[in-house]
């Protein structure tokens, strides 16, 4: 659904092999069923929960059966408990951390194995999202389980970097998706000044799914060659120019996240 199908969908418009999977079977037969209209389209969907080590190898079978595994786009996420961090229920917060990072965690890890095995240069597109960047009060489980996205993608890079496997994580901005929903139940009382840009944006202002998939799309192909570990506001960055400033990427820290001291801001007492 959401940011994973437009991901599913642009793929496969640009030609490529896909697997697809979700937790939910009405939602991946409706998903398959609308992919398969795209004209030419070599699919296929495998019920899966990326938290479960058996799952993530299905799915990665199945992407080897359709023709070879040369990309990953990793998109599922929960948003998990909404409130301050003193009233939240401590399992469930846990838990939204469990799938938004340890499943993002099991299913780059699996992946980067089979590449290595197989002497794949493949490329790894993983998700962020709200928090990773900026202090999100109320969402900590999401924020922290995203941010840690950020930390593994710049990580998990530099220890394939050696088998040529590129990995870089976007953050798609604020798109429409059901996740919002649960802000909305949760109200003013959980959710704090949140609900109301959650309110305006969903009015007018949120970001198309097309984005972040397009940005997913260049990402996987030839075109980014070089770009690596890095952390991509899919509206804000640019990234089709990126290839034309690779050299300027590639040698700094740019798309990054990193601590600020009192030198990065002119002062001179440290």
């Amino acid at each position: 659904m959401g940011i994973g199908f437009a991901c599913a969908e642009e793929l496969v418009r640009a030609g490529a092999r896909v697997v697809i999977c979700a937790r939910g079977e009405r939602a991946l037969k409706d998903a398959e069923a609308r992919l398969r209209e795209v004209p030419g389209a070599a699919l296929q969907a495998v019920r899966a929960d990326v938290t479960r080590p058996a799952d993530v190898e299905r799915v990665l079978d199945a992407a080897c059966a359709l023709g070879g595994l040369d990309g990953l786009v990793h998109c599922a996420a929960v948003l998990g408990p909404i409130g301050a961090v003193v009233g939240v229920d401590p399992d469930a917060w846990w838990e939204a951390v469990r799938v938004n990072l340890f499943g993002t965690f099991l299913v780059a890890r699996t992946t980067c194995q089979r590449m290595i095995a197989s002497r794949t240069r493949g490329s790894l597109v993983l998700m962020s999202g709200g928090g990773a960047a900026s202090p999100f009060p109320r969402f900590t489980a999401y924020a922290c389980g995203k941010v840690g996205v950020v930390r593994f993608t710049e990580t998990l890079a530099l220890e394939v970097l050696e088998h040529g496997i590129r990995v870089n994580c976007v953050a798609p901005g604020f798109v429409a998706t059901r996740l919002h929903e649960q802000t909305v139940a949760a109200g003013a009382a959980a959710a704090g000044s949140y609900l109301e840009t959650t309110m305006a944006k969903l009015e007018n202002g949120a970001v198309p799914a097309s984005v972040a998939a397009r940005t997913a799309t260049f990402l996987l192909s030839p075109q980014s060659q070089g770009i690596t570990g890095r952390f991509v506001a899919a509206p804000h960055d640019g990234w089709d120019a990126w290839p034309e400033r690779l050299e300027q990427i590639r040698d700094s820290d740019l798309f990054t996240l990193r601590r600020i001291v009192p030198r990065d801001r002119g002062m001179d007492w440290q």
